[in-house]
């Protein structure tokens, strides 16, 4: 049985701030890094062969502490960065409204389409379904393109909510197709919070 673990990367500055990140490189903040840290203790449990991640700067800090916990393998893919955010990168909701008033979701900003999204995530997950068979994929990636590609891999799921940082979710392998074990678990980060009082 291949199972498949989604991670969305730790908090950064612009997380914080509102502002739309796409494929700008941020760096997590003190508090993503501890998140990271946090969830690496939760997993440490837990037995993953392989972890792979986005390559922008944020998610890769995420799997790098993750790894260094577990002690697996960690490639990075370039397809398991978050969607493209066009002329919106860098800016908060209030600058997009001063900039292009408050219809500006129906300009063209640039954005990476929701099918370029679906192709670059489905050739990933089926390239390591062939190549991790009955093992346990941990992926650290961004909370759009996760979304987006868990919608396609198991349609008609109830995964509306906004995924958290540091979330975990979790697919299984039935077959041919996926089914959700596990949808934005943050329960490292409560477990952080009592250790602080």
């Amino acid at each position: 049985m291949t199972t498949i673990g989604f991670v969305r990367h730790g908090v950064t500055q612009w997380n914080k701030e509102g502002r739309a990140q796409g494929s700008s490189d941020i760096p997590l903040d003190e508090e993503g890094l501890s998140q990271a840290r946090l969830l690496a203790y939760r997993l440490e449990a837990s037995e993953w062969d392989v972890v792979y991640s986005s390559d922008l700067l944020r998610a890769k800090q995420t799997a790098e502490i993750l790894n260094a916990k577990l002690g697996t393998q960690l490639n990075l893919d370039s397809r398991l960065r978050e969607r493209g955010g066009g002329l919106t990168e860098g800016t908060t909701e209030e600058e997009r409204i001063q900039r292009w008033g408050p219809n500006w979701r129906e300009l063209d900003m640039q954005f990476e389409s929701h099918d370029s999204i679906i192709s670059r995530g489905n050739a990933f997950i089926d390239e390591i379904s062939e190549k991790h068979v009955n093992q346990n994929v941990l992926i650290v990636s961004h909370g759009a393109f996760i979304k987006t590609l868990l919608k396609a891999l198991c349609p008609g799921s109830n995964m509306d909510e906004s995924l958290k940082n540091t979330s975990l979710t979790s697919l299984i392998k039935c077959g041919r197709s996926w089914n959700c074990e596990l949808y934005n678990r943050t329960e490292h980060l409560l477990e952080g919070d009592s250790l602080k009082m």
